[in-house]
């Protein structure tokens, strides 16, 4: 189908003008810009487009992002403009001086629910001081699978009940910011091997065994809105993600367990739903089986075309009917109602800027010798392509306590090296009569990183090893690898609070 932007120009046949905007609030766009924003994007927004997402993208700094959420809402008040938001690692504004939060893992660990509030709070006043108005934040998943790739630390944990009582506190403390939360991702990412970013992920667990009671204590506090996981559950239905169907989405989302807010798929261009069904089928399938709204994230526009004109051509088929769609619209209205209109920036209230800190410290675990002039040598995934990272390592947080440190950053095992062996010989060359710290991000997941430090270890049993994900042994865990989780862990390690 040839992508047109208007219904008049050829393409699906034109909608009653009440229908085609219902249609549009269904989705939520991507695109490029940080100051002007695509014609094509203003021509969406004008025919009713739900929302847009920001990523990094279209970040530079604090007061070009609020210019530009004016900018989007002058062209339609009632726009959503949302962003995931959960803190840690993975956050889109740090150029636009984000609060520092450790992710929810550690926030578990600690298990302060006023702290995890005051954290909560402080990412939420920032959005709102931004004009942004809802995050597709908590997740509410589950952390229990050892080889779970995706979850991990931005979970609250693995007990049901603490990861409950932590999305309460997170939801009701961003809602009194007037920002819409979102928790995510329904049923349950946690139980799975795989990233949906990257395929198909699939829980085999039967059904009492599935991780609902988080999700069960979100609707009870009532979250606004809910985002649908990319997963298959054999127990719920075993031929369609949950995103596409309308066993789960409908008929244990809506019937079982009672939620009338918005539901929000993942973004569709994960290819656990563009390979095996397209963005634009993905569209109108997870309409139909009870989505409220489908994202589509990347930032080409033709991508959003494609999904709305494969909407509108199922609902002028009548292959999607028209209530399906009114009922979806209705409640985004209901929910821009709430949250579209954002907080005047002066009158947005401060937060507290130390919470994010106080947590990162009080999550560490293990001690460690105290050392001074250590190499320091960071072992880490490259950051992950659908979620941003700032690019932060232990290294630069040790440094600015102790500038005598010296180290090694390895975020994957270089090209030219034959043998992790010869590397870990010329790390150890230069760690010379120096203390050796070594540590380690989810080293399960990585073997490189676990063969280069046991090669490391061999050659200093004296090395002080470090977590900065989940634990993997050794001397102390930060339980993330935030900017304020590594400057803990530096403090714990340099004894320079």
């Amino acid at each position: 189908m040839t992508h047109t932007e208007h219904p008049y120009a050829g393409g699906p046949a034109p909608l009653p003008p009440d229908l085609d905007e219902a249609v549009h609030r269904c989705l939520v766009a991507g695109f490029d810009g940080t100051t002007t924003v695509p014609d094509t994007l203003k021509r969406l927004i004008d025919r009713g487009l739900g929302g847009v997402i920001l990523f990094t993208r279209n970040v530079r700094d604090a007061e070009q992002v609020r210019e530009l959420t004016e900018t989007l809402r002058d062209f339609r008040p009632d726009l959503l403009v949302a962003i995931d938001n959960e803190g840690g690692g993975i956050g889109h504004l740090v150029n636009a001086d984000a609060p520092e939060v450790p992710g929810s893992f550690a926030l578990g660990v600690v298990d302060d629910t006023r702290l995890t509030a005051r954290c909560a709070d402080a990412l939420a006043g920032h959005l709102a001081s931004l004009g942004i108005t809802a995050s597709y934040a908590p997740v509410a998943d589950l952390q229990h699978h050892p080889l779970n790739p995706i979850v991990r630390t931005r979970s609250f944990g693995a007990d049901p009940q603490l990861v409950s009582r932590h999305l309460r506190a997170w939801i009701t403390a961003t809602q009194a910011r007037g920002v819409a939360s979102c928790a995510k991702h329904f049923p349950g990412h946690g139980g799975t091997v795989t990233d949906s970013h990257h395929d198909v992920a699939v829980d085999p667990r039967p059904y009492d065994e599935l991780d609902l009671d988080p999700f069960r204590a979100a609707i009870a506090v009532g979250v606004p809105m809910l985002m649908s996981a990319h997963v298959v559950f054999p127990a719920l239905d075993p031929d369609r993600p949950a995103t596409l169907s309308p066993r789960i989405l409908s008929g244990l989302l809506r019937d079982e367990l009672g939620f009338d807010g918005v539901l929000v798929s993942d973004a569709l261009e994960m290819k656990a739903i563009a390979d095996r069904y397209g963005e634009s089928a993905g569209a109108r399938l997870a309409l139909a089986a009870g989505a409220d709204q489908v994202i589509v994230a990347v930032p080409d526009l033709g991508v959003t075309l494609g999904c709305r004109d494969a909407v509108l051509d199922a609902v002028g088929s009548g292959v999607l009917p028209a209530e399906r769609v009114r009922e979806a619209a209705d409640r985004v209205r209901r929910l821009a109602d709430r949250y579209a209109a954002p907080v005047a920036a002066g009158a947005v209230a401060r937060w507290d800027v130390g919470a994010g800190l106080e947590a990162a410290r009080r999550a560490v675990r293990g001690t460690a010798p105290h050392v001074r002039g250590a190499h320091v040598v960071d072992l880490f995934p490259p950051p992950h392509p659908a979620l941003n990272w700032g690019g932060e390592d232990l290294l630069t947080e040790v440094r600015a306590l102790d500038p005598t440190a010296t180290g090694t950053a390895v975020t994957r095992v270089p090209a030219d090296v034959a043998d992790l062996a010869d590397l870990a010989a010329e790390i150890l060359r230069r760690a010379e009569g120096a203390p050796l710290v070594v540590a380690t991000h989810d080293a399960g997941l990585h073997p490189w990183q676990g063969e280069l430090r046991d090669a490391l270890l061999a050659g200093r049993a004296d090395a002080i090893r470090v977590s900065t994900g989940l634990p993997d042994g050794g001397d102390v865990c930060s339980y993330g690898r935030g900017r304020v989780n590594l400057r803990a862990l530096a403090e714990v390690l340099v004894c320079a609070a």
